[in-house]
């Protein structure tokens, strides 16, 4: 078994001597030989000790050494698995979109499940060399990489002393999507099967992309995950994206909040998935408030799939696979499981095969096994084809997926019509009818079912997510090809999750930071989180999986705007160092402070400060009978002189007040202090959990907003 042991950093070194260092550590439990044999990594900055094999019965000894503050077991995290970016609104040659952006000279940091080089979407065309500053290596052959594909490296097989050494060859599929999404080149004429045919690009085209294989389809490794981010710190990487996660994990027991800590203090801005186990609340992965966490949302692209009944009902569906020669005509319809067998109205596998569905139209419920394993136990069993309804939970939250049979994926409400129409005819029929890709559906962006939601359970004083982006059925490169039969070095792939949203944002920081190098990474999330939107493309508020407005817990900030994110007028900052009276703040030992931070620190030396005073871009109050204040400083990153006046949207129940009502600038004055004061109002409603508004600061054409979140207690 893999142990991580985390060591005070007061016994540590210079980086370049640590192997040495933590070698005698090993000598006094065993040999030398069995010491370097089974030392995995020896991590240079993100955390100060090293991951070694160990005995159970070991681990608990080395635990109790002079100088060892943690010692942990191996945990697996799980991965959070064209249109996208001009749904974002970046269109070529236009706005935040330019010629002379596009990420050019931004080096983004992949930690995922490898690449596919040699993809159409890593090509280097229009890609400058990479900068000076890059130390990084690439371990697949010296023709595969390029000016795109600049680092590449497996950190797999040291935590898996079975695995043999390879460069970090993607076999899953999950990391050439993720890093497509993030920073691919453009690449005319992708598609799925012929479906969502356009123009393919990251978010950062013109970025270079640095690959650390940490995962594979098993999962991510924690021993894996910091010696993948000490390298990029080594490397130069200016952006981390992390598309995994391992639910809510107190901060100084939680590899990536203290790896993201570490590389912030680097400058290095970091941007992870909040995580796929929505839609109920509290379900969050990446708490920490250095880490950009982002949900994910649906975008305006629909591949239609319709279910018409025999009675003449239409029921909209989608699915990616669209055969042209399927027949209109209608077939026997049938629901496995109306006789009470769970695992046949699943369609799990091995479910139907005592089932008469051959030649028939298949209806099965979602859940338990992937969504396209039911289509192969249907299409195995005869089926001609799959109805795929959603459970109560996900509503009309439905995916365009690659089936392997003619399919339609509906609501749950579609699905309850449909199994009522089977129950009350002797001869059920229906058919499915493909209209290929519809854009244009004004109901968008909505959140969707999977993303997880706040409120934090680590820190509730935070606001999470963040913000969010594009995580619904998101066309980016593939491995291989998804039809056999197509001829084509043009692998792409639909498919859906947080992973896919995290990209996208991890791919807006390349675009900010190119346009203002000296942000800091809290100065890039404050302006992408200050000029989110809260309305979809019909100017109604965003809804999420039950076609109800989301609540602040689904959405943050709202959904990213990476044009106006560019000049926003104002940003909250923040130094790696103000994390610490928050961390004290948060009732941390010395020890686990110093654990995250990866320097001595005194809480009773440090004046500690209530979590919700931290100068974030949010606002997460938990309020009872007893006013409560809170400090924001904003920096002017806007015209030198110029006047803010702020209105506030009270939520329900509380009654907000700011002072002073404007904040001015001048050329000599960038920043400037606000108070916030928050009470109950006399007549707030019994019983309710929660109430949400926002604080906007206007001046001309800018406009910033915070929102806030209110829990009653």
């Amino acid at each position: 078994m893999t142990y991580i042991v985390h060591v005070d950093p007061a016994v540590g070194g210079e980086p370049e001597n640590l192997d040495k260092l933590y070698e005698p550590f090993l000598r006094a439990q065993v040999s030398d030989t069995e010491a370097q044999r089974r030392l995995v990594y020896s991590y240079r900055h993100v955390i100060s000790g090293f991951a070694v094999r160990l005995t159970r019965e070991e681990a608990l000894a080395v635990s109790r050494w002079e100088g060892v503050l943690m010692v942990q077991e191996e945990r697996v995290y799980a991965l959070h698995t064209t249109l996208s970016p001009s749904f974002m609104g970046l269109v070529q040659g236009s706005s935040i979109w330019n010629v002379s952006n596009l990420g050019k000279g931004i080096i983004i940091g992949v930690l995922d499940t490898g690449i596919t080089p040699g993809h159409p979407s890593f090509n280097d065309a229009g890609v400058p060399p990479p900068p000076e500053k890059w130390k990084g290596r690439c371990d697949f052959n010296s023709t595969t990489c390029n000016n795109k594909l600049i680092g590449a490296r497996d950190f797999l097989a040291l935590s898996n002393p079975s695995r043999p050494a390879k460069p970090p060859l993607d076999r899953d599929g999950h990391g050439t999507h993720t890093s497509s999404t993030a920073g691919g080149n453009f690449v005319e004429g992708a598609n799925v099967l012929g479906e969502a045919n356009a123009t393919a690009a990251g978010v950062a085209p013109l970025a270079h992309l640095a690959i650390y294989r940490v995962c594979s389809y098993l999962g991510c490794y924690l021993s894996a995950i910091p010696a993948a981010m000490d390298a990029t710190i080594d490397d130069g990487v200016d952006v981390l994206s992390l598309s995994l996660g391992g639910g809510s994990i107190p901060f100084d027991n939680d590899t990536v909040a203290i790896g993201a800590f570490r590389a912030t203090q680097k400058g290095i801005f970091v941007s992870c998935s909040s995580g796929n186990a929505g839609p109920g609340n509290t379900t969050l992965s990446n708490e920490a408030p250095w880490i950009l966490t982002v949900g994910a949302s649906t975008i305006d692209r629909k591949i239609v799939s319709d279910v018409k009944l025999g009675i003449g009902e239409d029921y909209s569906g989608e699915s990616v696979f669209q055969p042209n020669d399927f027949p209109s005509t209608m077939f026997p319809l049938v629901f496995p499981g109306s006789n009470g067998n769970d695992s046949a109205a699943l369609c799990l596998p091995g479910s139907l095969i005592h089932s008469d569905v051959k030649g028939k139209v298949v209806l099965c419920e979602r859940g338990e096994i992937a969504r396209v394993y039911k289509g192969i136990e249907v299409k195995e069993a005869g089926g001609m084809a799959m109805i795929l309804m959603n459970g109560k939970i996900d509503a009309y939250s439905i995916l365009a997926d690659v089936h392997v049979l003619p399919a339609a994926h509906v609501s749950y409400a579609a699905g309850m019509k449909i199994k009522e129409y089977i129950n009350s005819s002797s001869t059920p029929t229906a058919s499915v009818i493909f209209k290929g890709t519809i854009i244009g559906n004004k109901d968008t962006p909505a959140i969707t079912s999977f993303s997880s939601r706040g409120p934090s359970f680590q820190s509730p004083g935070i606001l999470k997510p963040d913000i969010t982006g594009p995580g619904m059925n998101i066309l980016a490169a593939w491995p291989y090809p998804l039809d056999n039969a197509t001829k084509t070095d043009l692998t792409f792939n639909i498919i859906s999750g947080t992973s896919m949203s995290c990209p996208h944002l991890s791919g807006v920081a390349p675009l900010l930071k190119s346009s203002h190098p000296k942000w800091s990474p809290a100065a890039i999330k404050s302006a992408m989180m200050m000029s989110a939107y809260i309305l979809n493309l019909d100017g109604e508020p965003i809804i999420d999986e039950t076609s109800l407005p989301a609540n602040i817990f689904a959405f943050g900030a709202g959904h990213v705007d990476p044009s106006k994110a560019n000049d926003p007028g104002l940003i909250y900052d923040l130094t790696p160092d103000d994390y610490i009276p928050y961390l004290c703040g948060l009732g941390y030992s010395d020890t686990q402070v110093k654990l995250i931070v990866q320097q001595s620190v005194n809480c009773s030396d440090t004046t500690g400060i209530p979590e919700s005073q931290l100068n974030y871009p949010s606002f997460s109050i938990l309020l009872g009978s007893t006013p409560q204040y809170y400090s924001r400083t904003v920096t002017n990153v806007g015209p030198s002189n110029s006047s803010y006046v702020y209105k506030v949207v009270a939520p329900e129940g509380v009654d907000v007040t700011v002072y002073p009502r404007m904040l001015s600038f001048t050329e000599s004055t960038h920043t400037a202090t606000y108070m916030v004061e928050f009470r109950k109002s006399p007549g707030q409603a019994v019983g309710k959990p929660y109430s949400e508004g926002s604080l906007t600061w206007s001046y001309g054409k800018y406009t910033v907003r915070s929102p806030i979140s209110i829990l009653f207690n």
